[in-house]
């Protein structure tokens, strides 16, 4: 056989690598598994084999993406490849290449608990403008230190583990010459298919929605998946395709985005303050969850909860997004996360409205306020574009507090001071105005200045102390804006930009990730109540706010106005790994752009453990609907139709 050898020689030891990392790859799916076992419910052997079936469907698409170079440099019909040199090369290339991609799987192991899906190639974008990511990930490093010692010995099983193959001698050039043509000709065959995730000619190539075929729940697709293919094929695609579900005249009978204004409209120019609050979830409110406990569950948000208690607030309220970047174009402008956060997509160059935008048509001044560095996750740009004239950040801030003492060491100045910022510059405004803050000291890494260490109560998540934190900074401001003469001419909205760390089981589900606060208060109004019969929305937050000021012009919104749609019309709509999620009366709807997947009571099965689909009589029209603003949304994304002209 040693005759034959430079025949079969490189080959063998391609399959033999490729093979090892595939073997990496099935590890790094276990370690995900184990690190993220809590946030997956009721998991079978089967169920678990099943997922793990359709992963090594991803992870040959993705080892294949990898390795390309490498497989090439191994197949090419060209005899010196045999030599030492060579030999030391392509290995270089193939420890380098799979290391990487194997940390990108170690590291979605831990981003994968704040987004609940896997990573993809907005990530790049996302973070381009942070200065603070090499401090970020390595606290990660600390605390997921095992993770780092996983890294490691991948790095060195992939080095020592390698198969090199034995020098030798090529002697008959044109057998050698014919028998590598013809394997690299089926080694390209090969490759393109497993790319592909098929042969077949009914096969398209596979992308991430794909994953769902073998999974149960959506964010199951998280185990099925693997990071470098989410990247993969996420890279450079356009995000928004049009489907052609109805014409036109049928669409808009069943679902417009454009809002009028009522004949007998009377505009009343109240002041507008929006809190975004960073990870705000309505699993932290006592108020939201009086039945817990026993009735005894207090929460984290002890202010915030007395001002629900006063204000207008709502039992069923969801964000429409999972990340930040979602929550503030769905605050404000009225537009929710579908595919991609609208940020990162070309479609962020459309004329956009908001609250400040349409506001400023009536002559207020308009403002958007965020603790952190200017530039900062693309808030700046966003608000500016959006129709907020003028943006406090933290270099405002230290121009008026000089030393730079109230930086938090990693995302920007502590909300507590952020706040007392805001009121007074509140207070030197022109009226009426429209503003927004955008919190921060909720976020990640969790820590609050050390003279509030061990006064806020702690739970089981290390959020938690910041939440009463941030919480007791809004006490502060209201305490101090409360008596300025602008107060009580004017209406404060509170949300969360989106959910973190949940604990208990009905905000794991596919509803809880999305539970939020949504709030409507004005001191002093009839503006009350706690409504349990209405589904609200991050979306609902703009022609809610234009519609209870008595806006008088046309715009375009997602959402619906909370104080004038019937209760029965009020729904939420979200996006996550794939599946669109539709809430309307008692049921959620789960639809994955083709097929209606699931369909739950998600009243009262909080865990979300009976399907109903085909049982349920308003699935059909439902389903109608959510197509109809599933189009709206990707034409008016494409043709830049998101203000009225």
């Amino acid at each position: 056989m040693n005759k034959y050898r430079s025949l079969y020689n490189t080959t063998l030891s391609l399959i033999i690598n490729l093979l090892l990392v595939m073997g990496c790859f099935i590890l790094c799916r276990v370690i995900f598994l184990i690190e993220n076992l809590k946030a997956f419910s009721d998991l079978s052997a089967g169920r678990i084999w099943r997922m793990f079936e359709g992963g090594f469907l991803f992870d040959t698409s993705a080892i294949l993406y990898t390795n390309l170079l490498y497989i090439f440099l191994m197949l090419i019909p060209l005899h010196y490849k045999e030599n030492v040199i060579y030999q030391k090369i392509t290995k270089g290339i193939f420890v380098t290449t799979n290391l990487i991609v194997i940390i990108m799987n170690l590291m979605d192991t831990v981003y994968f608990q704040y987004t609940h899906r896997r990573t993809t190639a907005s990530v790049f974008s996302e973070f381009k403008n942070e200065g603070n990511l090499g401090g970020i990930i390595g606290t990660e490093l600390l605390n997921h230190w095992y993770l780092t010692l996983f890294a490691i010995a991948f790095g060195y099983a992939l080095f020592k583990l390698y198969r090199k193959p034995k020098p030798v001698k090529v002697e008959r050039m044109p057998v050698y010459y014919t028998v590598h043509l013809l394997t690299l000709g089926l080694g390209v065959y090969l490759c393109i298919g497993g790319m592909r995730g098929g042969f077949t000619g009914m096969v398209r190539p596979i992308t991430i929605s794909n994953a769902n075929k073998y999974a149960d729940r959506p964010r199951e697709t998280g185990i099925v998946l693997n990071t470098p293919f989410s990247i993969f094929r996420t890279f450079g695609k356009t995000s928004f395709a049009i489907p052609q579900y109805f014409d036109k005249e049928k669409m808009e009978a069943l679902y417009t985005p454009v809002h009028m204004p009522a004949d007998s409209v009377q505009f009343r120019p109240l002041n507008v303050v929006v809190f975004i609050l960073e990870s705000f979830s309505k699993e932290n409110s006592g108020f939201l969850n009086e039945e817990l406990d026993n009735g005894t569950y207090k929460g984290y948000m002890p202010f915030l909860d007395s001002l629900m208690a006063e204000g207008l607030t709502f039992k069923y309220s969801f964000s429409n997004g999972m990340k930040s970047i979602d929550g503030m174009p769905s605050v404000l402008s009225g537009i929710p996360m579908f595919i991609e956060p609208f940020f990162l997509t070309p479609s962020s160059l459309n004329t956009v409205s908001s609250i400040g935008g349409e506001l400023g048509k009536k002559g207020y001044y308009t403002a958007f306020f965020h603790g952190a560095d200017n530039g900062s996750m693309g808030f700046e740009a966003f608000a500016r574009t959006a129709g907020y004239t003028n943006y406090f950040g933290r270099t405002e801030y230290n121009e008026a507090n000089p030393g730079n003492k109230d930086f938090d060491g990693h995302w920007g100045i502590w909300d507590e001071k952020f706040f007392q910022f805001f009121g007074n510059t509140l207070s030197g405004f022109q009226q009426p105005f429209a503003a927004a803050l955008f919190s921060l000291s909720s976020h990640h890494p969790f820590a609050v200045p050390a003279e509030y260490e061990g006064v806020f109560p702690k739970g089981n998540k290390a959020i938690r102390q910041c939440i009463g934190y941030t919480d007791h900074a809004l006490k502060l401001f209201f305490e101090k804006v409360s008596k300025e003469p602008w107060y009580k001419n004017t209406l404060f909205v509170f949300t969360a930009d989106h959910t973190n760390s949940p604990e208990r089981p009905e905000y794991e589900t596919e509803s809880g990730l999305f539970s939020v606060p949504v709030v409507f208060y004005q001191p002093g109004s009839n503006l009350k109540g706690f409504r349990k019969d209405v589904i609200a929305q991050q979306i609902d937050i703009m022609p809610t706010v234009l519609g209870y000021l008595g806006y008088d012009k046309p715009f375009v919104s997602f959402g619906c106005d909370l104080l004038n749609t019937p209760a029965e019309d009020t729904y939420a709509v979200n996006y996550i790994n794939g599946i669109y999620q539709f809430f309307k009366g008692d049921y959620l709807l789960q639809f994955d752009g083709r097929n209606a997947v699931a369909m739950y009571a998600f009243k009262t099965d909080k865990l979300l453990e009976h399907n109903l689909l085909g049982q349920i009589d308003v699935q059909q029209s439902m389903e109608d609907e959510l197509k109809a603003i599933i189009q709206q949304y990707m034409i008016r994304m494409n043709n830049d139709e998101l203000v009225v002209k």
